[in-house]
């Protein structure tokens, strides 16, 4: 069994649906499992739509005419989808009323674009001779948390999808399951976070016990670079997980950041591959390390986040100094991503200005705090770096010669990952001349 996710530019329309059929028609011996998410574009409308309603304006127009689009191109019957639009202009409607969204409204109306998906994408694969039948992943077992946003399975996960897969998946049928969403014990529809359709495929392949995980998009597997950035950036055929997890968190666009762990804890190899390009092999991330790979791996980058800065004397030979300000920001549910200290100053990274500005008031107290947002978190990635003498000068060098400034340095003992924090506006310049620095030089 292979469970294969197709990205919503590989279901965006006709033309990319008939792709995806191929791709499955020719895999079906491996026994595929095939996790959709929605339409491209159809999920910022479902929610641009909502947060207009909830400003008092009721207009389902956008995403109700996008979804009839693709479900007429596609052939679908008029009635196949009729009752989940009636469904979303009742929404919509109650939501324009109250002009209230909660998270709980937010993670109901953003699940329609993956469960009307499905069944166009499932009926159209029925008519066109290989037999498919569309699943909500909960008829599958995926129960979740009551956490909005960032639900999860239930602990028996796997067990509860093996169950129900043999109870009511009919051996023939290609199962198309909606990635993304959840339902919660009390039968709420949960989402597990934008862009999670691919943590969807992994935990369906771990909870399976399936021989291989494949992430379907758009481009030729994992890349050197964001090829929207670097035109020269180049495949990667082969990578470690905790290099994956490492470009996956640090924005490679590719894959999702939680995407890794399920497959990583089964042994699960993930294979990325362009479904525009079938043919081409992708990249395969598994536990194997080459000894003979490059010091670099890839180039990651994430942009628009906040910098805070607490200067004190009293950091000087102070214990707990800093589990104190980590304690503070705990409270205040803000996520770190760098941090570096000196003796009188400690600077950190965060991705959420509203949070973090809620525990300044706490944190004033340990010292003068500075807040820089438009930031930029740059990382370098690669197995070798801890064995490479030199890499830091060079990318220092690169980073010099592009004329931008490095505002902040963190390289942990051993690690695998070089990360720097630039000015947002500097992104462009300096993954250019980095990744002539590292890549193109040497070949």
């Amino acid at each position: 069994m292979i469970v294969m996710k197709f990205g919503g530019s590989s279901v965006e329309s006709r033309a990319q649906i008939e792709k995806v059929l191929s791709i499955v028609r020719a895999r079906l011996a491996r026994r595929p499992v095939v996790v959709s998410s929605a339409h491209k574009g159809m999920t910022d409308a479902l929610i641009s739509a909502a947060r207009l309603a909830a400003t008092g304006r009721f207009d389902p127009s956008i995403p109700l005419g996008k979804q009839r689009s693709v479900a007429e191109s596609l052939g679908c019957a008029p009635d196949l989808l009729a009752p989940f639009y009636q469904e979303i202009e009742d929404l919509l409607r109650g939501i324009s009323l109250v002009k209230e969204l909660s998270p709980r409204s937010l993670d109901y109306i953003a699940s329609f674009g993956e469960r009307m998906a499905v069944r166009c994408i499932a009926d159209f694969f029925a008519r066109s001779g290989v037999k498919a039948r569309a699943y909500d992943v909960w008829e599958l077992g995926f129960i979740t948390d009551a956490n909005f946003g960032r639900a999860r399975p239930l602990p028996g996960f796997d067990a509860r999808a093996r169950a129900m897969f043999a109870e009511r998946v009919p051996e023939g049928v290609v199962p198309i399951v909606t990635g993304f969403v959840g339902r919660n014990e009390a039968g709420e529809i949960t989402t597990v976070g934008r862009n999670g359709s691919d943590l969807t495929a992994t935990l369906l392949a771990a909870g399976l016990g399936a021989e291989e995980a494949q992430i379907w998009s758009d481009t030729d597997g994992v890349m050197t670079a964001d090829p929207s950035v670097v035109k020269t950036a180049r495949n990667i055929p082969t990578m470690h997980f905790d290099e994956a997890a490492e470009l996956a968190f640090f924005g490679s666009r590719v894959l999702h950041p939680s995407t890794l762990l399920p497959a990583m804890e089964k042994g699960i190899p993930v294979r990325v591959l362009n479904t525009n390009r079938p043919d081409h092999p992708g990249t395969v991330i598994d536990f194997n390390t080459d000894a003979a790979s490059p010091p670099v791996t890839s180039i990651a980058y994430r942009e628009r986040q906040v910098v805070l800065k607490i200067s004190s004397t009293r950091m000087f030979g102070e214990v707990g100094f800093l589990a104190q300000v980590l304690a503070v920001l705990a409270r205040h549910e803000v996520v770190i991503d760098v941090i570096t200290t000196s003796e009188v100053s400690v600077s950190m990274t965060t991705d959420d200005l509203g949070k973090l500005g809620r525990a300044l008031p706490e944190l004033e107290r340990f010292g003068a705090c500075e807040v820089l947002p438009n930031r930029t978190t740059l990382v370098i990635v690669g197995q070798g770096l801890p064995r490479q003498k030199g890499v830091a000068a060079q990318v220092l060098e690169a980073m010099s010669q592009a004329g931008v400034n490095v505002e902040m340095l963190s390289y942990a003992m051993g690690s695998i990952n070089l990360c720097m924090v630039i000015d947002d506006a500097n992104v462009a310049p300096a993954v250019a001349v980095l990744h002539r620095s590292l890549f193109e030089k040497a070949s």
